[in-house]
């Protein structure tokens, strides 16, 4: 998109002053009738504060919370709206889609028929599974191997792609590394329901709900139990970047019965299923699942990234070691949702989170602090003061990005810093934008330089000035600041801007054929949403990511050679690809702009 285009969107059909994001729910005005629940003593006191602080910053429609120690549940809560338009208030009874915590249930299961002695984890999966479509050349993928996330498959989000021939390729040797895999979950669930005789929404309920008394909790997310949730919110606009403080809108619904994250809670059974793990696999009326079965399940079997930085993964849950306690921890995160679980199995106490929303964070600052101030409390110590809320506007070297940046036919963009806030200068008004990680940013101001992030890139700091990175919208590839020159070059998707300290090639050779691939893609799935391929600096992209030629029209996503995720242009039809297929979803060409 030109800069004459964004400008006459910007400043003929709206003004910028009337249009920066401010937040949606809970403005000023409406903070104090924010709904949230009595709160007794100074742990939940301090909590509701922070609580309130959190949805404020973060636009948090509403939200659920339960607490517990490894006797009894401690509180549930509820707080803001679980339908903003009748002003419905969250309460204790309101169903929240729990995501990937689901693993965690498919991992118990397992581990429960491996008591039983129906399940060999070191088996491989088409021993069991013989007809599932994939394509192992690396080696066996055992049932172990899917637990840990270690298989070497592509994160699709099932696994049937259509067609008898189609198959899901390994992109490593199982157990080399650790990638995260909705799609071995997906297989997890079915191997559940073979080896049980049963549907997964039956299965789990038996072996699980039922005797952990999880009478509220539904196996599947479906139309059935729509009245009993709360109503999930996402971007008003999905094919724009989406600012902190941005415009929602209720999602669409949702039919879910992949064992990936198809769970839907309330607050108070998930402090029963939290306390059963502080208790090791004990539940109210006996094990389950064996005190070895258990110890498996919180084993660090790998390093998880993801995670943390020393977090690891068990099987269906991330293990952790925080203030010199064991953690078990996941987020998981939906269309229309994210949760947070955080199990403290030395400190003796655990939390859950959900907020009916998905705006690309998790509720794990609230989880985590929960945790903390009830672990205080037990022991007798002060409590923590509350994280500090950071400014998605503040980004400390702000003045970094602020210079002139010009492309090869003169246009040029502008940033401007003040303090610790970046802006886009345009026709003499400012546009804050937002900090969104790495030397990204995105616009605030609803609809306008909204179809890009500003990604900028930096010179090396070996002085070598002519080696630059590719700018990316998610960061990867890009040096921190302690490692990185100045920063000499911003992109706004295919537009290239460089500074008066640019000194690196100006010029690319581009395959011919990325111009068919280059365009607009939709997926007709809620999962999906748009695509945006387009050519920078001789490189293809897809939503502000390179990608990596394998041959032909298959391309890797991610940086690393063992990535197995891959994104394929197909029916090329008049110059132009009319589908891509994106971790084995299919996407089509739209012409929209």
């Amino acid at each position: 998109m030109s800069i004459e285009r964004m400008s006459r969107r910007l400043f003929v059909t709206r003004s910028a002053e009337a249009v920066l994001a401010t937040p949606l729910f809970w403005t000023a005005a409406m903070r104090p009738a924010m709904p949230r629940p009595p709160a007794a003593t100074p742990v939940e006191k301090g909590l509701d504060n922070y609580i309130a602080d959190y949805m404020t910053a973060m636009n948090a429609p509403g939200m659920t919370l339960g607490l517990t120690d490894n006797s009894k549940t401690l509180r549930t809560a509820g707080y803001g709206f679980a339908d903003v338009d009748k002003h419905i208030a969250v309460n204790e009874r309101h169903l929240f889609q729990i995501g990937s915590i689901t693993k965690s249930f498919v991992a118990l299961v397992l581990l429960q028929m491996h008591d039983e002695g129906k399940l060999d984890l070191q088996m491989p999966v088409l021993d069991y599974l013989p007809q599932l479509p994939i394509d192992s050349h690396f080696g066996p993928i055992t049932v172990h191997h899917l637990l840990t996330h270690t298989s070497g498959l592509p994160d699709n989000l099932g696994i049937f792609l259509g067609g008898a021939e189609a198959r899901i390729v390994q992109g490593f040797t199982p157990g080399e590394h650790f990638h995260y895999c909705n799609t071995g979950f997906d297989m997890l669930g079915l191997l559940a329901e073979k080896l049980d005789g049963r549907p997964w929404r039956e299965c789990v309920r038996a072996r699980i709900f039922v005797p952990l008394e999880m009478t509220q909790t539904t196996g599947v997310i479906s139309t059935a139990a729509r009245g009993r949730t709360a109503i999930g919110y996402w971007p008003f606009w999905d094919e724009q970047v989406y600012p902190r403080q941005g415009r929602l809108s209720p999602a669409p619904n949702l039919v879910m019965d992949n064992a990936a994250g198809c769970i839907a809670s309330t607050p108070g059974d998930m402090a029963r299923y939290a306390r059963m793990l502080l208790n090791r696999g004990q539940g109210p009326h006996g094990r389950i699942v064996s005190e070895q079965s258990f110890a498996l399940m919180s084993t660090p079997h790998i390093k998880a990234p993801d995670f943390s930085d020393t977090a690891s993964y068990g099987y269906g849950i991330a293990v952790d070691t925080l203030d010199g306690h064991k953690i078990l921890r996941h987020t998981g995160g939906m269309i229309a949702f994210a949760s947070s679980i955080h199990v403290d199995l030395d400190g003796g106490v655990a939390a859950f989170a959900s907020i009916n929303a998905m705006q690309g964070y998790r509720p794990t600052a609230v989880t985590q602090y929960a945790v903390g101030l009830l672990r205080a409390e037990r022991e007798g110590k002060s409590l923590p003061a509350s994280p500090q809320m950071q400014n998605p506007l503040n980004v400390d070297n702000a003045s970094d990005y602020a210079g002139t940046f010009t492309d090869s036919n003169e246009r040029k963009l502008e940033f401007a810093a003040e303090g610790k806030q970046l802006f886009l200068v345009d026709e003499g008004k400012r546009i804050p934008l937002q900090h969104t990680g790495g030397n990204n940013f995105i616009s605030t101001v609803e609809g306008v330089f909204a179809d890009h992030p500003y990604a900028f890139g930096r010179a090396r700091s070996s002085g070598a000035k002519s080696e630059t990175q590719t700018p990316s919208a998610s960061g990867a590839g890009i040096e921190s600041r302690e490692k990185a020159g100045p920063v000499v070059e911003v992109s706004y998707g295919s537009d290239w801007y460089l500074n008066a300290t640019y000194s690196g090639p100006r010029s690319f050779t581009t395959p011919k054929e990325y111009g068919a691939f280059a365009g607009r893609y939709r997926s007709e799935s809620a999962w999906g949403g748009d695509a945006l391929a387009y050519v920078l600096k001789g490189q293809l992209m897809l939503n502000g990511d390179k990608l990596h030629r394998i041959g032909g029209s298959l391309f890797r996503l991610g940086n690393e050679e063992w990535m197995p995720d891959t994104a394929e242009f197909l029916s090329v039809f008049e110059g132009k690809a009319r589908i891509v297929r994106i971790a084995g979803m299919d996407f089509w060409r739209v012409e929209i702009d």
